[in-house]
């Protein structure tokens, strides 16, 4: 199963370097010198050498050895093939493929909708749960969502006042 970990930014300096904004709750597993990842349009790009500069995560590619070729990578989506037995290292952690699909309920098992989507925002994880026309960005934090359970497909939601309104207006 193909995974998207990363997207590539702009240049950093002129020796090859670009940002990389990490979409993965491992970043320091996947970007290490000698990983190999998978362009989203096709391609392999070699890791050379990663390290963490002000906050960002600086990478150079194999072969990317001016600022030019740093630009041509600006957008790019980087993947990994990662087994779907695979687990992420802590146990309240999940990979977005495990959560799209599972059914959204209430704590009370009142249905809202299906996870379509996991939002990676800057403070918090979002899941967009989508239930006919309507569409739902549930907090993905302990405290509205306290359960996942993968094995039966179910994630429980105990919504504050507002955040579900549509659905208690039916």
């Amino acid at each position: 199963m193909r995974v998207v970990v990363g997207r590539i930014g702009k240049p950093h300096g002129i020796r090859g370097e670009v940002t990389v904004e990490p979409r993965t709750d491992e970043p320091d597993v996947r970007f290490v010198a000698g990983a190999e990842l998978m362009r989203h349009n096709g391609g392999l790009l070699l890791i050379e050498l990663a390290h963490w500069h002000s906050g960002r995560l600086l990478v150079k590619f194999l072969g990317c050895d001016t600022r030019n070729d740093a630009e041509e990578l600006r957008g790019t989506l980087l993947e990994v093939e990662r087994d779907p037995e695979e687990l992420p290292q802590g146990d309240d952690e999940f990979y977005d493929s495990q959560l799209i699909g599972c059914k959204a309920v209430t704590l009370d098992g009142d249905p809202i909708g299906e996870v379509k989507d996991v939002l990676h925002l800057p403070l918090q994880d979002v899941l967009v749960v989508v239930a006919g026309d309507e569409e739902y960005l549930i907090p993905f934090v302990s405290e509205i969502v306290p359960e996942v359970d993968l094995e039966t497909g179910l994630v429980k939601v105990n919504p504050p006042p507002g955040l579900l309104s549509e659905l208690a207006d039916e």
